[in-house]
């Protein structure tokens, strides 16, 4: 079952000339959903992850789901101010402004091997600036995991430029 068929593309959103791909279609359909997350389990069983952080918000579904699924912790990275608790965080550019996102400081310990998961690799901003805070608490990336790559707007290369290894279950170029 080619898990992007499953995937729905939105034209125009959220402005003109982009092309959405959204993955709820994909979460919805119960043979979809667990295609996807067995895949990423048969990849990842053997692979001596202490625990998975997934980015806000989608990353929270696959991430969490495949946490359960291998028996490790799920770290969410959140949005600034988000987090109830003491957190860390890491400022990043993006194509208008800046953002920051966060995790809690007691959420990685130092030598522990993170999985990185998000639903989408598109510019490689936010994956790279999650990196850079596990990383500053000490953790270490096993990989960068996406269910979607868009490899013409160079995420995958961005991530590689700084070392990280990075796997997408599928890719949609052009985009």
């Amino acid at each position: 079952m080619p898990i992007k068929s499953r995937i729905r593309t939105v034209p125009h959103y959220p402005k003109h000339g982009v092309m959405f791909r959204d993955i709820t279609t994909l979460l919805k359909d119960p043979v979809g959903l667990r295609v996807t997350i067995n895949e990423l389990v048969n990849r990842y069983t053997d692979s001596r992850i202490a625990k998975i952080a997934g980015i806000e918000a989608r990353g929270f579904i696959i991430g969490a789901a495949l946490a359960f699924q291998l028996g490790v912790g799920f770290v969410p990275i959140r949005k600034k101010g988000k987090l109830p608790a003491k957190t860390v965080g890491h400022n990043y550019e993006l194509e208008y402004g800046t953002d920051r996102i966060e995790m809690h400081v007691d959420a990685v310990s130092p030598g522990e091997n993170i999985l990185l998961v998000d639903d989408l690799i598109a510019t490689g901003g936010t994956a790279e600036a999650a990196c850079k805070l596990i990383e500053s608490m000490g953790g270490k990336i096993a990989e960068c995991c996406f269910v979607i790559d868009l490899p013409d707007l160079g995420g995958r290369k961005r991530l590689e430029k700084i070392g990280q290894k990075v796997f997408a279950l599928c890719e949609f170029e052009g985009d």
